[in-house]
């Protein structure tokens, strides 16, 4: 797998930027939180890279920062986000805003990105709610590590015998603040009401 690319940086392409390494033109997707992070035209450039292979084409994209490629890569997880979108998102702020915006829940903020409607907004904030964190070394920040309030009332409504999927739609607008208890309380009545 590809994990870096260096060469010259040669310009923007309208379909991403072009990379001179030894004399072939890569031509990778970025952010344009990496896009205001790379050199003049002609300058060396030295990029965190992920290949995202498809039957039809083999896509390379770009980033600024380790941090914003794994942000990236947690975001590929997310049921409904492809590379596209998940770019898309990258492209809102740095990966610690991003990060500060998924802690809170703040599913509007991850809205503000084109092409994202709010169940994916919402899907996005409720599966990487509690995993961010690890995105950043864990910093004590990102309270919500995995196993945190979060999934534990997760697995408390599938416990219930509720689907994976009811259990997370039930979960998507809990109040901050909840234990465990609290956050299956409230799917509880979420579900009841349907």
């Amino acid at each position: 797998m590809i994990r870096s690319v260096r060469g010259r940086f040669a310009g923007v392409d309208a379909g991403g930027v072009v990379i001179d390494v030894g004399g072939v033109g890569l031509l990778v997707h970025a952010s344009p939180t990496t896009l205001a992070a790379l050199p003049r035209v002609g300058d060396a450039v030295s990029v965190e890279a992920h290949l995202v292979v498809r039957e039809e084409a083999l896509d390379l994209y770009a980033f600024a920062t380790p941090e914003e490629r794994a942000l990236f890569l947690a975001l590929l997880g997310v049921s409904g986000v492809g590379p596209r979108l998940a770019l898309a998102i990258c492209g809102l702020d740095s990966p610690e805003g991003l990060r500060r915006a998924l802690v809170r829940g703040d599913s509007r903020a991850i809205q503000e990105a084109p092409g994202v409607g709010k169940r994916i907004a919402e899907r996005v904030v409720l599966e990487l709610r509690d995993r961010v964190s690890a995105l950043n070394g864990g910093s004590p920040e990102g309270a919500g590590a995995a196993g945190g309030p979060s999934e534990e009332a997760r697995q408390g409504l599938i416990g219930l015998g509720f689907r994976p999927e009811e259990a997370d739609k039930a979960l998507v607008d809990a109040p901050e603040g909840l234990d465990p208890e609290g956050l299956i309380r409230h799917g509880l009545e979420r579900l009841h009401r349907r």
